[in-house]
């Protein structure tokens, strides 16, 4: 989900509520603790040099059960941060507390927003000598399609 994404959305809500992939919900006095610009700049294992931007999210539960944060107020963190940092539309990238800090991907299901889960992956797999993932085949299906014993065919 980009900036704009989440721009657009968060005046149609009543609420702002996440979720994790799993549908655990995140508590409800959760509070949006930074709102930022994350850059990237790496080589990866093929030599290519890279450079990534994200706006970055953080969510924290606090002990503070009074304050829900509204749509209204995050749109007016979104667009302090826009003045004052330069954002650019990017993809939205959050950081929520689990067992040690995690970095989701933002997605909306229509009445949360979901905290999407983040997979490693290598960027230059045709120049890093991983080799290709074989193609699984069932041994069973094979047995129809094998030369019999002294065929002359293997």
């Amino acid at each position: 989900m980009k900036l704009s994404d989440i721009k657009e959305i968060l005046p149609t809500l009543d609420n702002v509520e996440f979720q994790l992939e799993n549908g655990t919900l995140v508590s409800e006095h959760f509070h949006v603790t930074e709102v930022g610009v994350i850059t990237k700049h790496f080589i990866d294992c093929g030599g290519t040099i890279r450079n990534e931007k994200v706006v970055n999210f953080q969510l924290w539960n606090a002990n503070d059960l009074e304050h829900r944060l509204k749509p209204t107020k995050l749109l007016n963190i979104i667009k302090l941060s826009e003045e004052k940092l330069g954002m650019e539309d990017a993809e939205i990238e959050v950081e929520y507390q689990s067992d040690t800090i995690g970095k989701y991907d933002l997605d909306f299901n229509g009445n949360h927003f979901v905290l999407k889960n983040k997979q490693t992956a290598c960027l230059a797999s045709d120049a890093c000598g991983i080799p290709a993932e074989k193609q699984k085949v069932k041994l069973s299906e094979l047995s129809n399609a094998c030369c019999k014993p002294n065929s002359g065919c293997c």
